[in-house]
């Protein structure tokens, strides 16, 4: 069972630099998170590993870079401005906000049984969702007589609230484009990183000479005015993305869909070491009009299990949507078919800040072992074991003592060159080694007196503590064997 709690992972991630509130000195911006020098390395190595295992290993994936700002009639295509918002309500008593989806998954059984009784549907989550969804459109009285008859808790208080009538709010950032403040000039940050893809298609498949089937990746941030950010990183207001949209022919469209479900699992098999039991899968129910199949990856959080990735069927609704909005023709001639026809899109979409937070979840562990300081005393190691394609340093160069440190410092610039290195030299040893422990480090190299005369150097492995005495003419690629072990 997992020793991460979020309390534990976000002090952790105070402590040695990996993520911390933004504007902290001002008391902090609810939803906005900064990425400390740990953290910053983690997240470039695990985009990175993403971009090498989705573009850079394939021929048939391209890769763009869109802006934030896109048209705003990008926006309205995608409905976006008209559709994409939660149903909201307010508890008098507390002041809260809540999501009508996020309320009900912190209801007791016997309050689901109840709402579901009021809507003449079986208690299940989704479904109830859905039913008021239907109601909201319709009779938003309706609703709020039935949240407070049927005594729906607000979990800030653990107590019944006194809810308001429920209300959409749309997600889209505004602003604005240019000196002017008024409706002409309103535009939006990216709710998304897909929707630019979509535009590019045709400008990207000329230039590149891609045929169908092809992808194109991109990953960059994206802006959501989220009413209740929490769980730290997993629900945020500003957040990145890595998605990739691959476009094919109808006929193809299940095989590709099924190839790309397949890739997705063997990613974090394969390349991230989650263990099995820590994700799961889920096939969505209830799809959108224009979808075949869509499925999420899951990922066991402290909190429960909560959505890293979604791999969508999305049909031909994205292209068509834009060639109606922009008057242009979206089709693509294909010759091998003789077929001129608006090419179906497969989707990959998996949160950057959400899979990290998931990793430090997943990596975080506590190992106990006695000792004999004043007495039997148990000592706790705080130990990341993250994997070494992620690890914010690879490899810690340590010296036994600050006067050997211009000697480690010669080895740590050349361990530099081909892997991400530190050279620690503060505090004693022991101190040093829980400290690259606590930030994931997989291995120490530590250099000693000894290492003076003999030209070797002590190396620990972070999991197994095991220490092997190794020949600096050796280390370059033992450390390499071990890394990719």
């Amino acid at each position: 069972m997992s020793k991460a709690t979020i309390e534990k992972i976000s002090n952790l991630c105070k402590r040695r630099g990996f993520i911390f509130q933004s504007s902290e000195l001002y008391n902090g911006i609810n939803g906005f998170w900064d990425y400390g020098p740990n953290g910053v390395a983690m997240r470039r190595a695990l985009e990175q590993a993403w971009w090498n295992y989705m573009v850079e290993a394939r021929d048939n994936v391209e890769g763009q870079d869109s802006t934030i700002i896109c048209h705003p009639q990008v926006w309205k295509a995608s409905g976006h401005v008209d559709q994409f918002a939660d149903i909201m309500v307010d508890n008098k008593i507390s002041k809260k906000r809540f999501r009508i989806d996020n309320l009900l998954e912190q209801q007791s059984p016997e309050v689901l049984q109840a709402l579901a009784d009021s809507f003449e549907t079986e208690a299940d989550v989704a479904k109830l969702e859905a039913s008021f969804e239907t109601q909201v459109e319709q009779k938003t009285e309706l609703v709020k007589v039935i949240l407070n008859d049927c005594k729906v808790i607000d979990p800030s208080t653990k107590k019944p609230g006194d809810w308001t009538e429920p209300k959409q709010f749309n997600l889209m950032m505004q602003t604005y484009v240019g000196p002017v403040f008024d409706e002409d000039h309103k535009a939006y940050l990216r709710a998304e990183t897909c929707q630019p893809i979509f535009i590019n298609f045709h400008t990207i498949a000329t230039s590149m000479r891609q045929k169908v089937p092809f992808g194109i990746a991109q990953t960059g941030k994206a802006f959501r005015n989220e009413i209740n950010p929490r769980n730290f990183t997993f629900r945020s207001r500003e957040f990145s993305q890595m998605e990739m949209e691959f476009f094919c022919h109808e006929e193809e469209a299940m095989d590709w869909y099924n190839y790309w479900r397949d890739e997705r699992l063997k990613f974090y098999k394969d390349v991230l070491n989650f263990r099995p039991e820590a994700t799961r899968t889920h096939d969505h129910e209830k799809l959108a009009h224009y979808a075949k199949a869509a499925m999420d990856i899951e990922f066991e959080f402290p909190f429960g299990w909560g959505e890293l990735e979604g791999i969508h069927h999305r049909g031909t609704w994205d292209l068509s949507q834009h060639a109606e909005h922009s008057k242009q023709k979206l089709e693509y001639f294909d010759q091998a078919r003789n077929e001129r026809y608006i090419p179906t899109v497969i989707e990959t979409s998996v949160g950057l800040d959400r899979l990290m937070l998931a990793i430090l979840c997943h990596a975080y562990d506590e190992d106990e072992a006695e000792t004999q300081k004043e007495g039997k005393e148990t000592d706790v190691r705080v130990v990341l074991r993250l994997p070494a394609v992620v690890a914010p340093v690879q490899v810690a160069v340590l010296p036994l003592s600050k006067k050997l440190s211009e000697s480690s410092e010669k080895i740590h610039k050349d361990l530099q060159k081909n892997f991400r290195s530190a050279h620690d030299v503060t505090q004693a040893i022991g101190r040093r080694y829980r400290r690259q422990d606590e930030i994931g480090t997989p291995l120490c190299v530590t250099y000693d007196f000894d290492s003076e005369e003999d030209n070797c150097v002590t190396v620990r492995d972070r999991d197994t503590m095991t220490q092997e005495r190794i020949s600096l003419d050796e280390l370059q690629g033992y450390i390499f064997n071990k890394l990719n072990a």
